[in-house]
Parts: structure tokens; sequence; C-alpha cells
């Protein structure tokens, strides 16, 4: 099979970089695997990087003349190298690839797109990317899947295909490993410390913040027993200034930008993600709990999917500090529970958050190809007739 995958994102891109990445390792073994991406991104990089594995930088954004110079690139890459599939992770690149493809008849790839967000799939551009430039459509939860089943793509053409990650990789530091990840992570005042942390990033919609502002609120005996660690891009200069603002400048700590989060996933005693919008399944919150930490999760998009309440982990609602620091009080209050916990969701995470599960209910996805209809075209609404075809994997 060649499979073709292709990210617009310039930069780090997060989730959707680990998403292709994790795809791409696992398939070029019995695949022939390009990826296409912008030069400098860290996809482009880390494809680039690994052997058996075909980079070429594209840029899926810029002024009207780089795009038309863009889609011709990738025209004449389409045609000369005739993908089975092509696997495409947003809008941008959705957008291009679709118009890349017109005309191509009998040799058009089988187009399948990964719904990595929780945004409205109703606007204009969508409706004509849906109508005619998609097959299959991949929702990473099952929250996702409920909102496109709202959408204006074809109920019939939605698959569940849960997100997996690296057990291996990721799986329980023994206590010497985590002694030093804290003691290379932290300044000597943390250590021995709660630390409670993340590697979910610092974008505004993650809400780490919250996180900060909750520490801030507890009684000052339990507040001193708590250290954060957060891993990503650094904030800027105005998220600086809350964290100052809040007295908490002293007790967290921003590793930045990490080629492996190992080290973050050691040294955590908990870890967080409090997204307010936007969020599907969390590769980070998986990651944190296959390292064997319980998780503190609000109740957005698909991240109550991964956690159990007071088994492997705790869900409060979104943009609720207040919630996040009576949490931690009840943690401080109750630090015993922690390893049976963090054992419970490295369980869950063997058991269902596997990779070779995700890259194989994928493959089950492409292999669809073999029976589409001879034509892209159908309706583009909601209403349209609908047949029980609908799968949920993972």
């Amino acid at each position: 099979m060649k499979i073709l995958y292709t990210n617009f994102h310039r930069g780090d891109g997060g989730g959707h970089t680990t998403y292709v990445m994790s795809l791409a390792r696992m398939l070029r073994r019995k695949s022939q695997v390009t990826v296409a991406a912008p030069r400098g991104s860290r996809l482009q990089a880390e494809a680039e990087a690994l052997p058996g594995l075909r980079s070429i930088d594209l840029e899926f954004k810029g002024r009207p003349l780089q795009q038309l110079s863009a889609l011709r690139r990738l025209r004449a890459l389409l045609r000369k190298e005739e993908f089975d599939v092509l696997h495409v992770n947003g809008s941008a690149d959705h957008r291009l690839c679709m118009l890349a493809t017109i005309g191509m008849g009998a040799r058009r790839p089988f187009i399948v797109y990964t719904q990595h967000n929780d945004r409205e799939a109703t606007s204009l551009g969508v409706r004509v990317r849906a109508r005619w430039g998609t097959n299959r459509v991949i929702c990473v939860c099952r929250h996702t899947f409920r909102r496109m089943k709202q959408s204006v793509y074809r109920e019939e053409d939605l698959r569940v295909v849960h997100n997996g990650v690296d057990t291996d990789k990721c799986r329980p530091a023994g206590q010497d490993e985590s002694a030093r990840a804290r003691a290379s992570l932290l300044p000597p005042a943390l250590q021995g410390r709660l630390v409670v942390g993340s590697n979910a990033g610092t974008a505004d919609y993650k809400n780490w913040i919250d996180m900060v502002a909750a520490v801030s609120m507890l009684p000052a005996e339990q507040r001193g027993q708590i250290a954060v660690l957060i891993a990503g891009e650094m904030p800027g200069e105005e998220r600086l200034r809350q964290v100052a603002a809040l007295g908490m400048s002293d007790q967290v700590v921003f590793t930045g930008l990490l080629d492996d989060v190992a080290p973050v996933l050691a040294a955590l005693d908990v870890g967080f993600v409090l997204s307010s919008r936007l969020e599907t399944i969390s590769f980070a919150c998986r990651e944190m709990m296959a390292a064997g930490k319980p998780v503190i999760v609000t109740s957005m998009g698909g991240l109550t999917e991964n956690v159990t309440e007071g088994r492997n982990g705790w869900i409060v609602p979104p943009e609720s500090a207040e919630s996040v620091a009576r949490t931690l009080s009840e943690i401080l209050e109750n630090r015993a529970v922690l390893p049976a916990m963090g054992a419970d969701a490295r369980s869950r995470a063997l058991r269902e958050f596997s990779l070779t599960t995700f890259v194989a209910d994928t493959e089950r996805v492409y292999r669809e190809r073999n029976s589409r209809p001879p034509s892209l075209s159908h309706p583009a609404s909601p209403s349209a007739a609908r047949r029980p075809r609908v799968r949920e994997s993972g």
C-alpha cells in the first residue's frame, strides 16, 4: 500500500505530529509511506530523520501564488506516485489535496480525513470538502463521532478509531529514574514536593493557568507541598505575568519544548489536562496514564473517555480553578491512594490505549478503499439517506 500523510502545521504541531508519526513509524515496515509537511515543522523534521520514510516539504498555507505553486507540486506528486491512500489531518491540507485530486478519475487516491478538534464542521468550506474531497472520516473519540454525526459529513462515512500511545515508551518509572528526573527538572527548593504536571502544552485553551491559580488558592501549608511542572512551548509574557501575579513564579517550572517527554512523565505524581475547548481524546492524557499517573481532566470533549473518577483520575468542570483546588486538597490529604490509582491508569492504558490496535484499526479504514463507489460525489446534507455502516474501533 502507498500512503501519503499531510499536515499543515509549521511549528510543533502537537497531537497532529504525534498522530501522523505514530502511524508512519509503524506502517513504514510494510507500506510505502510518505509525509508532506512544511519545512521546519517538527513533523517534517521527524519524518526526514526516520529511516524508511519519505519526507517532502510542502506549504499548505500562504499567499495565492505560493498556494498555486504548492498545488502544482502536490498534483505532480500524486500523479507520479499514484498513492492508494491520502490521509489528511487539517482544513488547509485537506483543501489543497482536494484541489490537487480534481480530474484524476480512477487514479484518485482514497481520501481519509481525521477530525482532530472539537470545532463545528458546518462551514461552506467544510461542505465542499465533505462532498468532493473525502471518502472516510476518522473520529478520534466517541465525543467527536457524536459531533460529526450532526455535521455535513455523511454518517455512513464516519469511523471511530481511538488514538493509541506507545505504552512501552510511556511506562512507569522506577524510584531511581523518578528521582533523577526530578533532580534534572526541578530546582532544589521544589524537591520532595507533590509534582503535578502536564505534557499537553501551553496553548491558552489547555487552561494550564487554572492549575497555577488552583495551587495559589490553597491554604499556605498545602500550597507549599506542591510543585507544578509544564512541558511545551514557553508561555508568552502576558501569561508569565499572570503566574507572577498569583505569587507562583517559584512553584511553576516550564520545561520548554522537549524531544522526549519521558523525564517529565517520570517526574510526575499527578498529571492534568484542563482544556476548556477544542479538546478530543488527548494524546498527552493517555501518555501520562500509560506512565502510571492518575490524571485530573475537565469534562470537555473526549477527555472523560480516558478517566474513571476516583479510580485512575478526577474529573472537574472546565474553567473552574476552585474545583481543581478542592481536588488538590483531597489528594494532599490522602496521598496514599496515588500508587493504586496510577496502577489502574497504567492497566487501562495497556487494555485500551494500545498503539498496535490504533494502527490496525486505521489500516482497516484504509482497506475500505477496495469497496468504495467509483465516484467520490455524494450529498453533503446531514439529511441524506443513511445506511447502518457506522463503525467504532479501539
